[in-house]
């Protein structure tokens, strides 16, 4: 469980000191949520390295097909408003949480592997999706990038709402 709860508790302490700031800036933000994306992407690299489990398999293929492309669309909107991604606590913060957690999950077994990034993803797209609710897209000031963040969380609630689908399926 505690390997489990890994990239929640990081990303919710990094996402908690963000929404306690005076709120960050759209370069801050276009870099969160790249940061965050590309976390999840390797979460599923992870997963579809170990797993032997088709339909968690088919899951991380759909993590990393849905993140990198909304990557690709925040690289191409920040290209197209000459604006550079700003690194800062938050994503720092994330990073070496999910540094840390994927190094933990390297050393479980296939089948516990399959439990923990499951109950990971859930746990992970509860904090993003939470964090792009009430402090990531009230704070954006760019007309395009808050609605990139607004596609961003629809998908994402979606991702969550598979992720405790595929997690109870597997008790």
């Amino acid at each position: 469980m505690k390997a489990a709860m890994g990239l929640l508790g990081g990303a919710a302490l990094a996402l908690a000191s963000t929404a306690q700031a005076a709120g960050p800036t759209d370069p801050e933000i276009a870099h969160i949520a790249y940061t965050a994306g590309n976390i999840d992407i390797a979460a599923a690299k992870q997963a579809l390295a170990k797993s032997h489990n088709a339909t968690v398999r088919a899951f991380a293929k759909e993590m990393v097909r849905d993140h990198q492309a909304v990557n690709d669309k925040a690289l191409a909107l920040v290209k197209e408003l000459k604006v550079t991604p700003k690194d800062n606590a938050t994503s720092e913060a994330l990073s070496k949480q999910a540094a840390a957690t994927l190094k933990r999950f390297a050393k479980l077994n296939a089948h516990d592997f399959d439990h923990a990034y499951l109950k990971n993803e859930v746990a992970y797209h509860g904090t993003v999706n939470s964090a792009l609710k009430t402090t990531l897209i009230p704070s954006a000031n760019n007309a395009q990038l808050k609605s990139l963040l607004e596609t961003g969380l629809t998908l994402f609630t979606e991702h969550q709402k598979h992720a405790e689908h595929l997690a109870a399926a597997m008790k």
